[in-house]
């Protein structure tokens, strides 16, 4: 029997085989989860449908998060589909290239505006259509990381972006508690991935890891995915309302 068995999930934000959200999606996997995928467009769709479909996964859905119609309708085909659901994982996050490149001062009204909505407010849509959902309680769970509580040289406008999504968290935790929903963000450390690499100097914040990080290398994929299969499974009952964090105990330490 697995940790998971019985229990069913949707995961957003796979882009490749080397997204956070494809290592979380591969642990809940070994777990005995069911699994449903969504993905942006087509080019999308033709990775993340393989990967999906090597997951045993028969729910694969297009998805727009800075679309309220788009999120609605894949709750919608999920509620067709298993009636109910048990867990969502929000692994989506994006801003401008041009406004991580610029100091934060110089950052575009209308890309502070377009970071928010899809890195942040995201959590909130995908919430409200998914908490009927899950009739009987359920987790949501998404991926922040310590530029939302310290200035990271060229995170900018996505560490402001992530202080409002660990903020929106809380307030879902709050509300959707009574409920039995728990509500909780990994916070993971640098890793290799699509999204990371529209931040400049991640080589260099990944040998930071090597260097000062308690357990002296950068975590990976597969770290955040255990740590994921925790914070959705029974075995976090009482936890809601959290950061967890995932980065060796980097965030505990002085650079010196």
């Amino acid at each position: 029997m697995g940790l998971m068995d019985g229990k069913r999930g949707i995961i957003f934000g796979v882009a490749n085989d080397m997204s956070i959200a494809w290592g979380v999606a591969q642990q809940l996997r070994a777990a005995g989860a069911t699994l449903a995928f969504t993905y942006l467009n087509e080019a999308l769709e033709k990775r993340v449908r393989p990967l999906a479909e090597s997951l045993d996964s028969e729910l694969i859905l297009p998805c727009d998060v800075g679309s309220d119609a788009d999120i609605e309708k894949v709750f919608k085909d999920v509620e067709e589909a298993w009636g109910g659901l048990d867990f969502v994982i929000h692994s989506v996050a994006f801003a401008n290239r041009d406004d991580l490149k610029r100091p934060f001062t110089q950052t575009s009204r209308e890309g502070f505006a377009l970071a928010m909505d899809i890195s942040a407010y995201s959590l909130v849509a995908m919430s409200r259509y998914a908490a009927p959902l899950m009739k009987n309680g359920g987790s949501i769970l998404t991926m922040t990381y310590l530029g939302s509580t310290r200035a990271v040289p060229n995170y900018n406008v996505m560490g402001a972006a992530k202080a409002a999504l660990e903020a929106s968290m809380r307030y879902l935790a709050a509300e959707l508690g009574e409920k039995g929903i728990r509500v909780n963000a990994i916070s993971a450390g640098p890793i290799k991935t699509l999204a990371g690499s529209g931040v400049a100097g991640l080589k260099e914040k990944i040998k930071l890891m090597d260097q000062y990080a308690p357990l002296r290398r950068a975590i990976n994929q597969e770290d955040v995915g255990r740590s994921a299969v925790y914070l959705v499974s029974d075995l976090s009952s009482g936890v809601t309302g959290e950061v967890h964090f995932v980065d060796g105990g980097f965030s505990t330490v002085v650079c010196a």
